[in-house]
């Protein structure tokens, strides 16, 4: 087939018109190759001319650029570390100026520059990279469907590329990993490029070179929702008012309702309707539109049977980012949505996880009541966790909480004991949420009455006094309601958001009030999360039971023993055994202090011990109760 290089415009040198032969144009760009390597330019600049020629071209000029292209991948073999004026013009070319057929012998030529030698691999794969965004002047049309099939037509040649790439050299997803990162866009970037950037990444990470660079490209975009999410300040989301609690300041009256075409007419709690919105906020529009293209990745990666794999990348990233993140806003809602996806496996990994840390005296104190934070608002807001599980994550921290009290002989001193208080605000913030679901079953019902919660609140070191007033308040009511127990002091707080005790607990982060899974108030985002989530207005509470009004703590103690008269201590012990999974094998018997301590601590699920052969059950579960024993 003949081509003519005729005379081109943007400063192409002019031309005899003359027809060549794919062959001869192939023999004209080796010669130009070589001519300009003993200083014969006149070919080679107009080899360059017709690159850098790329606006408003004609059918000739197209074929032109295409049959050039061809004829470069042909000739590879002759260029040379003085051709640098044409490389560039080569790796300067963006793709999304061009047509189909032009991209396609782009494609090819960057791959046969990649296979030919090894210092041009580096260079092949920037180029390809930077091809991940569209110049700025192609902004508006993606919003048109002639722009997003635009949009296709280049990615889809772009990511096809670094595959063949990576088959013809193994090494080159190792580099390729460290170019994407370093070239991620600045959170200043407009909204569009950052998006479509992290929508490549995530795209390398499900390809078949997920193996090798999936890790890494999950991690960067992580790394850059908590850029965009610390740039959001907190004056941004929290109202100055100091007069309401946390739980009242949920179901603050509607003031603003959103635009009917961002919720597709659903109707909203009216936590979402709140006037704390972020209409305006650049950094918060930017994450709100990350945060949906992550969430479509990870329900993309369920359906593929591949959440698993990225679930753990997750994990490892939000312990080493988010985690250690100050107070981070919204970007943890990744770990939220993937959780709901499966919550057999990720939702119970991530919860046990939170509490081995808060556990662990390994950890520093800020990342032990950060993760205990979490855990409390995790377990409090996830619809998709039984409350079996919700249980048995309390049996985790209260025994954690009463080992603690054990060991100490002092009196209330925030910093000292902060970790602790952190862990004492965790259960009652969780039992706000899931204290009535948990009584409505009768088993979950005794494996609470035999927490030693009562004697971890009357100790000494007096955590009421300390944490969260409203979170005290609303649990005690709770408490009183369902008779968990009865507390004889009586602690009046004057509806005060926070207290000076517990200022001091929580610290110049004011961990105290630090909720993470608190409704998200980004609009995009929200209809992912929140048929998955459990809003402060959806909670039934102990004291909305009517029924269960008149009952006195005997007829509870009854409920959860299943026996009366004399044997009803020993009922109440056997059903424990069989209620906790308890491996008698398990105890180690000591006779000389008539004791029994399990090696994972018996004191810590009863709150009682041995004591003349008899065991002493805590107060709140003995069949007499007075106020004067409590």
């Amino acid at each position: 087939m003949g081509v003519e290089l005729a005379a081109g415009k943007a400063g192409l040198t002019e031309m005899e018109d003359v027809n060549f032969t794919d062959l001869e144009v192939v023999r004209f760009v080796r010669d130009a190759l070589t001519s300009f390597t003993v200083g014969d330019r006149e070919n080679y600049e107009q080899l360059i001319g017709v690159i850098h020629h790329t606006k408003n071209l004609a059918p000739d000029e197209v074929a032109l650029l295409v049959t050039s292209l061809k004829a470069l991948s042909g000739a590879v073999s002759c260029f040379d570390n003085v051709h640098h004026e044409l490389l560039s013009a080569i790796f300067g070319m963006s793709m999304w100026h061009y047509s189909p057929d032009v991209m396609d012998a782009l494609v090819e030529l960057i791959i046969a520059l990649a296979a030919a030698s090894g210092k041009y691999i580096d260079s092949c794969l920037d180029m390809l990279v930077r091809n991940f965004m569209p110049p700025y002047n192609f902004l508006e049309l993606l919003k048109q469907p002639r722009g997003l099939a635009k949009k296709d037509h280049v990615l889809d040649r772009v990511h096809s590329a670094l595959e063949d790439i990576a088959d013809l050299i193994p090494l080159a997803p190792l580099r390729l990993k460290r170019i994407v990162c370093d070239k991620m866009p600045h959170s200043s970037n407009k909204e569009p490029m950052i998006v479509i950037y992290a929508e490549n990444m995530l795209r390398l990470e499900r390809s078949v070179m997920g193996e090798l660079v999936g890790d890494m490209m999950l991690a960067a975009v992580v790394d850059k929702l908590i850029d965009l999410d610390v740039e959001i300040e907190w004056e941004d989301i929290l109202q100055d008012d100091s007069g309401k609690g946390i739980f009242e300041m949920e179901l603050e009256d509607v003031e603003e309702t959103l635009d009917d075409d961002d919720q597709e007419g659903e109707q909203l709690p009216r936590e979402y309707s709140s006037g704390r919105s972020f209409r305006g906020n650049a950094s918060a529009e930017k994450l709100d539109s990350m945060l949906v293209l992550m969430f479509e990745h990870l329900k993309t990666c369920a359906k593929d049977g591949h959440l698993a794999k990225v679930f753990e990348t997750l994990l490892e990233s939000f312990q080493i980012t988010v985690l250690s993140a100050y107070k981070s806003k919204f970007s943890q809602f990744v770990m939220f949505y993937a959780c709901s996806l499966d919550p057999e496996n990720c939702g119970t990994r991530f919860a046990n996880i939170l509490a081995d840390i808060f556990l662990s005296s390994s950890y520093p104190p800020f990342k032990r009541m950060s993760a205990v934070a979490y855990l409390a608002s995790y377990l409090s807001r996830a619809k998709f966790l039984s409350v079996s599980f919700v249980v048995k994550m309390l049996q985790r921290l209260v025994g954690w909480c009463w080992n603690y009290c054990e060991n100490q002989d002092g009196t209330i001193n925030p910093e000292a004991h902060r970790v602790f208080y952190s862990g004492c605000q965790a259960i009652m913030y969780v039992l706000c949420f899931r204290m009535r679901s948990a009584m409505d079953v009768p088993r979950l019902k005794s494996q609470l009455f035999l927490m030693p919660i009562e004697a971890i609140l009357k100790h000494p070191l007096n955590s009421l006094k300390v944490c969260l007033p409203s979170i005290v308040e609303e649990f005690l009511r709770q408490a009183k309601a369902a008779r968990l127990f009865m507390v004889s002091e009586t602690f009046v707080f004057n509806d005060m958001l926070e207290s000076e005790l517990s200022r001091a607990f929580g610290g110049m982060e004011r961990l105290d009030m630090f909720f993470p899974f608190d409704p998200c108030l980004l609009k995009k985002s929200d209809r992912f999360i929140r048929p998955n989530f459990v809003f402060w207005s959806m909670v039934r509470t102990t004291y909305d039971n009517d029924d269960e009004e008149g009952s006195s703590e005997e007829d509870v103690f009854e409920d959860f023993t299943g026996g009366s008269g004399e044997n009803v201590v020993n009922d109440a012990m056997a059903a424990s055994y069989e209620d906790h999974d308890i491996d008698l094998d398990e105890f180690d018997y000591s006779m000389n202090k008539m004791s029994i301590t399990p090696k994972n601590s018996l004191k810590y699920r009863f709150g009682g011990e041995l004591r003349g052969g008899a065991m002493q059950m805590p107060s709140r579960i003995r069949p007499s109760m007075s106020p004067e024993s409590l």
